[in-house]
């Protein structure tokens, strides 16, 4: 075992912490962005490549499948190898995959690309928010999450506001470029403030389990996409669902039988883990869907430039940057349970505010204002969620399972929520058209539709956070087993 890291641990001098999470942040920062940085670069996409109209979501899909899928092999290589080790080969993997997406001159070369920057964020993300856990305790960790849970949403708002920029600046291939630049800084700085660690000499990589559960992640977004086209009944999708199923029963049987499984399924017993990762699942589905059925309506249906609908999210930035300092500032005091439970019930407001939205609605009156109050709830919600979730995991050997199950359902559900609520809006969209409505109409009621959806789906993450508890100081020896391998 390495003696402890001058720089990661509880003696970690203050400053040297926060240098490190400002360098691991820079590099979340850049993942997370990707996610949401090609929606408004989609129509400049589909013209300079030449994508079909039906095919342009997999710009986003490739990336968000591979990234979901493999989460939880990249959280548990992080414990098994060194997180400083797969955090560096994902950081390169990453930005290597970028200059390819940003070179790209076909629809295939572009998802292909798309997809290995994915698996470069999914060694990433979670030996990340790993060596972030390892590296604060106490009120410090919940300070240093909270800025981590802030980064996602922030990101998730700045990946508009750059991608309307760049667009409509060099083009659409320096969404992409962007990444290189981060990655220049984010190498040496990973390589001179955090030292190396050994790996673990008792440790093993459960293959078998990792393939079976990213199969089963994979089959499922993959049975929701299809359902856009195909329709929730048709025999490729239904097909999907039941591969999902059999992959994922597959899984849990040999989880049970392993000795050191890839997800130990006692760790399931933690309450306050099992439901915020539950929670966060729900947040996964209304933001990314959020952030790219809005972005529809301003260039669609209300005629914005790129640019003008990058810099409308700017306030949602904003109130989400404060919001989770706020958060990260109370937690110790008053534990997840009540920021997420405002935080989940000001998300579903705002949605059914958005939902109100005409083709000629005034931006500050239900744009804006919706957006602030959104950026509120999303802040506290996802910094509450992430540490609900995670304060029961964070020792040695563990830090990379809590870290990958964490990304790993708010990938997912941002996956099957972008895919579903995006079916549900186009569906009713070809409803209204077969009825002869204008096309700008039309696309308005199948959004404001899928957006009181997402306004459902937030009011029950909201339901589910009250079964959170103040976390308490140790664990019990029914915690404690659920934590060892083979338990």
């Amino acid at each position: 075992m390495a003696s402890p890291s001058p720089v990661l641990g509880p003696q970690a001098p203050a400053r040297a912490g926060w240098l490190v999470l400002l360098i691991i942040g820079a590099a979340q920062f850049m993942v997370v962005l990707d996610g949401t940085v090609v929606n408004v670069a989609l129509p400049a996409i589909e013209k300079d490549l030449g994508f079909a109209g039906s095919d342009l979501q997999w710009v986003i899909n490739a990336y968000v499948l591979a990234f979901g899928g493999l989460l939880l092999l990249g959280g548990r290589l992080t414990d098994v190898i060194a997180g400083r080790t797969v955090f560096l080969a994902g950081l390169v993997l990453f930005c290597l995959a970028s200059l390819a997406c940003g070179l790209a001159t076909s629809p295939g070369m572009l998802l292909a690309a798309r997809a290995v920057q994915g698996v470069g964020g999914a060694l990433l993300s979670p030996a990340g928010l790993s060596l972030v856990t390892r590296a604060f305790t106490g009120a410090r960790r919940d300070v240093a999450l909270g800025v981590w849970g802030a980064i996602a949403g922030v990101a998730g708002a700045a990946g508009v506001l750059l991608g309307g920029f760049l667009t409509d600046g060099p083009g659409w291939p320096w969404i992409f470029y962007i990444n290189l630049f981060v990655g220049t800084l984010v190498f040496p700085g990973v390589v001179l403030r955090i030292p190396r660690t050994a790996a673990s000499g008792t440790a093993r990589l459960d293959l078998p389990g990792a393939t079976l559960i990213t199969l089963a992640l994979v089959a499922l977004v993959l049975a929701v996409v299809r359902s856009e086209d195909d329709g929730w009944t048709a025999p490729t999708v239904l097909t999907g669902f039941f591969s999902s199923a059999v992959l994922l029963a597959g899984f849990v049987l040999l989880e049970r039988r392993v000795h050191q499984p890839l997800v130990p399924l006692t760790v399931f017993r933690l309450r306050n883990l099992a439901i915020g990762n539950a929670v966060n699942l729900l947040l996964g589905v209304v933001m990314l869907a959020t952030f790219f059925l809005l972005t529809l309506y301003l260039q669609q249906v209300h005629g914005d430039s790129a640019r003008e609908a990058g810099v409308a999210y700017l306030p949602l930035a904003v109130a989400i940057m404060l919001t989770s300092a706020v958060c990260s500032q109370l937690l110790p005091r008053t534990g997840p349970r009540p920021l997420l439970i405002a935080g989940a019930l000001l998300l579903s407001g705002s949605l059914f505010w958005f939902a109100q939205l005409e083709v000629d609605s005034s931006v500050g009156t239900y744009f804006i204002a919706p957006s602030v109050v959104w950026g509120a709830g999303m802040g506290l919600a996802a910094v509450a969620a992430l540490s609900a979730a995670t304060q029961d995991l964070g020792g040695e050997g563990e830090s990379g399972l809590a870290s990958g199950l964490v990304n790993t359902t708010l990938q997912i559900g941002g996956a099957i929520g972008l895919a579903a609520l995006s079916t549900f809006a186009f569906d009713r969209l070809d409803d209204r058209l077969a009825r002869h409505q204008p096309y700008p109409v039309a696309l308005l009621d199948g959004l404001t539709f899928a957006l009181r959806i997402a306004a459902a789906v937030a009011l029950a993450a909201a339901a589910l956070a009250l079964a959170v508890t103040r976390p308490g100081t140790a664990r019990t020896p029914v915690e404690a087993a659920a934590v060892r391998p083979g338990a």
